[in-house]
């Protein structure tokens, strides 16, 4: 019977030669389904699942049994699950949903580590005036204290 340990160091010994590509996860499901998802920072090519695919059942085609792998892209509506894709959208409309729930939309200015900077439009009344006006707030976060983020499709 394969294991998801065995799979992991497969997958990442057949990415070591594909510039760009990075392991987001790996799922066993209760169905006899292995979901693998990859990612890259211009997208994921169908033709490199099928590469990927192809690799894992020549190494273990036999110890997967009744398992049906998928290789296949993390989705760009999909929350982000490993720090390179929170790398890969430094510039871009991320919807975060903090760990009180709150939803906050904003541009992701930064990361390091596993923390990482958004910046917001809040409404503030500045002194002396009456009506707020809205003013551009760095927000800082760690990936372990929010529920999610993911990135946002903008069709403008």
């Amino acid at each position: 019977m394969i294991t998801k340990e065995t799979l992991k160091t497969l997958t990442e010994e057949w990415l070591q030669g594909q510039s760009g590509y990075f392991l987001v996860d790996i799922e066993m499901c209760d169905d006899d389904r292995i979901v693998i998802e990859i990612d890259h920072a211009d997208g994921v090519w169908i033709e490199d699942c099928a590469a990927l695919s192809r690799f894992l059942q020549e190494k273990v085609g036999d110890e997967m049994g009744d398992y049906e792998l998928e290789v296949g892209s993390a989705g760009l509506g999909q929350p982000f699950k490993v720090e390179q894709q929170y790398a890969n959208h430094v510039g871009d409309d991320v919807e975060v949903i903090d760990a009180d729930g709150k939803k906050i939309v904003g541009v992701l200015k930064s990361v390091e580590g596993r923390t990482f900077v958004i910046s917001t439009q809040e409404k503030q009344i500045p002194e002396g005036k009456k009506r707020p006006v809205k003013v551009e707030v760095d927000k800082t976060y760690s990936m372990d204290e929010v529920k999610s983020t993911k990135y946002v499709l903008n069709f403008k």
